[in-house]
This record gives structure tokens, sequence and C-alpha cells, in this order.
């Protein structure tokens, strides 16, 4: 199938409902509103298809970059390729796709963190915390978590939202997986109140920082 043959396709599964939804959390108008299940159904018949997806990245289309990113091959691009993927793209959905499928195992993944961890483009910061919550995580002997710790409690509270939200799970990962910094995470939580309100639903952990730090201890223990 071709690009245009693509985009065809992804237009005739259109929902009005997943149009709407998405617009809701940040998505622009260029979109069909194509449901996860029927995307994920088109990339198992296309398989992997490097050129291809680039083409439907380029068309800024949602649906075609959600697509593009299934069948997409990560180490086939460039970090220039990759950065300026990442900074084209505003609606986090989006974003967190191309980090969890692209960024996340990207064997340079580490030059794009420290470089992307010092800069003025949100999207990019939002990928560099995200980069960093995941070492917390699986590689913590490259941080310095005291200095995440300071820059977390002096930038968060003026951090554009997007980026707030990738710095809240960096502070997060330090109190869970570090007892020695659990408390100073937890007061910087308390601190700032990020998130203090934010709407959970049951069955849910919220985001603000000290009660998912407390109930993911609790379940380890």
């Amino acid at each position: 199938m071709t690009a245009k043959e693509i985009l065809d396709k992804l237009k005739a599964l259109g929902d009005p409902k997943v149009f709407a939804q998405n617009k809701k959390r940040g998505a622009s108008e260029n979109q069909f509103g194509v449901k996860m299940g029927d995307i994920r159904t088109l990339a198992k018949k296309i398989k992997t298809n490097h050129e291809l997806a680039l083409e439907l990245w380029e068309t800024g289309n949602a649906d075609a970059r959600f697509l593009a990113i299934l069948i997409i091959e990560p180490e086939k691009l460039s970090k220039e390729q990759i950065a300026k993927m990442v900074s084209s793209e505003k609606f986090v959905h989006i974003a967190d796709w191309f980090y969890s499928y692209i960024i996340k195992d990207y064997s340079d993944r580490e030059t794009l963190r420290q470089a992307w961890m010092h800069t003025d483009d949100v999207m990019h910061g939002r990928a560099a915390w995200s980069l960093t919550s995941g070492c917390v995580a699986r590689n913590p002997g490259i941080l310095d978590l005291p200095a995440l710790l300071d820059r977390i409690e002096n930038e968060m509270p003026t951090a554009a939202p997007e980026v707030q939200w990738t710095m809240n799970s960096t502070l997060a990962q330090i109190g869970i997986k570090f007892p020695e910094y659990r408390a100073r995470a937890l007061a910087i939580g308390e601190k700032l109140g990020i998130y203090r309100d934010y709407p959970t639903s049951k069955g849910c952990t919220s985001p603000f920082a000290p009660i998912w730090i407390n109930e993911m201890v609790r379940r380890q223990e």
C-alpha cells in the first residue's frame, strides 16, 4: 500500500467519538479519529516498512503517525531524525508512543537524554525526563540522584505541563526505588503540590507523587 492508500483507509476507519476524545486530549484537526485497535490491525498487515513510515509521519496526521511508529525501524533513524520527529509532535499521546516504541530502547538514547536535559524545546524536555525516569528504574548508576531532586524541586513548578508530567514520574521513581531519598522525594511532592487534586479513576493510582510513592512502596512490602 502507498501512503495515500493508507490515508484513505484511515479516513474510512475514522470514528467521530475518537476524534473528539483526541481533540480533548490535545490533538489537532489533522486526524481521523481511528481506534487504536484498528491502527494496530493495520500495522500487522503492513508489517515493518521504514520508508513508508517516514512518509506517513511527514503527513502530520495523528492516525498516520501512530501507525508510522508501529512500522518504523528505530535503529535506521539518526539522532538528528529522532530529534526532529520529537520536536514536531505536540500531541502527548503520540509523543509517549514515540518514546515507548522508539526512544526508550534506542542504542544511543543516553546521548539524546543528556542533550535534551538542557533544552528549551518542550517536547525534547518531556522525552529527556521520560528517559531519566527510565534510568532511575533500570540504570541509576549513571545518574546524580540528589542533583536530579534539586532540579525537580527548583524547575518543576514553572516547567511546561508536558515536562512536568515526566519530571513528576522521575520524582516518583526516585522515591519508590531509593529508600535513602524517599523522605526528600515525598517532601518535594508535598511542597510543590503538583497533581494533588488530579482526577483519578477508580482503581487507578493518583499521579500526585506522595500518594504514588507510598502506594507503590506498600505494594512491594
